[in-house]
């Protein structure tokens, strides 16, 4: 049904006016990429203080080519340009506490939008001011948001008007856990995860730490005990469990673009001689109809070079029959499944498009 509702659209030669607001760091440079490609998508808008004025060829030469863009420049982030173009939907690629300041006039604007930062992540204000260390910038608008892990949120996402894309590491560790929560197959209060992110997941700004110097031959942990996407995490799995659910979770960073490598470790629930069978089950039941989970299985561990550049999660497992502990393994391109192309399969399904519609890349 999907496809015939999407060959009606494309027939019609009427595309999806889209804007990208935040367009010229790594997750707005993936956006673009993804969105000159799409085939219901007609780019009209692309805003960026720094890079007002130019080109998005000359900015990003490697798009120079692309007929899509062809006479397209960044302009300032001005409401009333925004809605000159005829833009009808906006990506905000924009840092926390800074997407916000869009997002309200562009919902007021009729404009339905993708929020790529952690502005409307969280249902409690209170939490996102423990854990971003200002109040949260426009609170009213926190219940109407629908958190964006397709998977989880697919009807959801369907009729929202705003959606809160995940987080990057969050993706890649609820994805493996939340059917193992809802199922009652693991202690959910002996999680355990450790994550390594390439270095795009620090952005685009200049500093020490993220030098080449600093970053090459060597992983480094960062942000524990409290980094900020552990709120969301514990959000999600709370929800899932239905009672409150704390982690404990340690990012690394690890001299690579892009990519996420997560290892999630937790005690088992259930027998341990029948935990693989359930846990199987649970997965492929979870995400049969998932184009872009993949359960590579029992054994397997999963490897970012095989998800870079897509909006793949894959997921293997393995029992630790020793410690009656499960051990998890999911891998994702953060700039992909992680932030880009997830924000677009939200676009997809808030459209009523194939969900796979701009993001088939391997």
């Amino acid at each position: 049904m999907c496809g015939i509702l999407a060959a009606a659209f494309l027939m019609s030669e009427s595309k999806i006016k889209v804007a990208v607001v935040g367009a010229s760091g790594y997750t707005g440079q993936e956006l673009l990429r993804l969105l000159i490609m799409h085939p219901y998508v007609e780019l009209v808008a692309v805003t960026s203080r720094a890079e007002a004025g130019r080109g998005i060829g000359e900015v990003f030469p490697r798009f120079a080519a692309a007929p899509s863009i062809d006479g397209l420049t960044f302009i300032e982030p001005d409401m009333d340009a925004l809605e000159a173009t005829g833009a009808e939907f906006a990506f905000l690629a924009l840092p926390h506490g800074v997407a916000s300041e869009f997002a309200v006039p562009l919902l007021e604007r009729g404009f339905r939008v993708v929020d790529l930062s952690a502005d409307f992540r969280l249902n409690c204000p209170d939490v996102y001011e423990e854990f971003y260390d200002h109040p949260h910038p426009a609170p009213d608008l926190l219940e109407q948001a629908v958190y964006g892990l397709v998977e989880s949120r697919r009807e959801e996402i369907t009729s929202a008007d705003l959606v809160a894309s995940p987080g990057c590491y969050p993706t890649s560790i609820l994805t493996p856990l939340l059917p193992l929560v809802r199922g009652g197959l693991i202690d959910a209060s002996s999680i355990v995860v450790s994550s390594l992110s390439g270095t795009s997941g620090a952005g685009k700004s200049a500093k020490v730490p993220f030098l080449f110097c600093e970053v090459n031959e060597s992983i480094r942990a960062y942000g524990a005990p409290r980094h900020r996407h552990l709120s969301e995490i514990e959000q999600e799995l709370s929800l899932a469990a239905d009672r409150d659910v704390k982690i404990s979770f340690v990012p690394h960073l690890m001299p690579i673009n892009a990519g996420i490598a997560s290892t999630i470790f937790a005690d088992l629930a259930v027998d341990a001689a029948k935990a693989s069978q359930l846990i199987a089950e649970a997965l492929d039941g979870a995400y049969a109809e998932c184009p872009f989970i993949r359960i590579i299985g029992e054994g397997q561990f999963a490897d970012t070079k095989h998800v870079v550049r897509t909006n793949f999660v894959d997921i293997g497992w393995v029992i630790d029959a020793r410690t009656d502990r499960l051990i998890l393994s999911s891998a994702e391109d953060n700039l992909g499944k992680g932030a880009g192309s997830q924000a677009i399969q939200s676009f997809n399904v808030m459209h009523g498009l194939p969900e796979t519609a701009g993001l088939l890349n391997f």
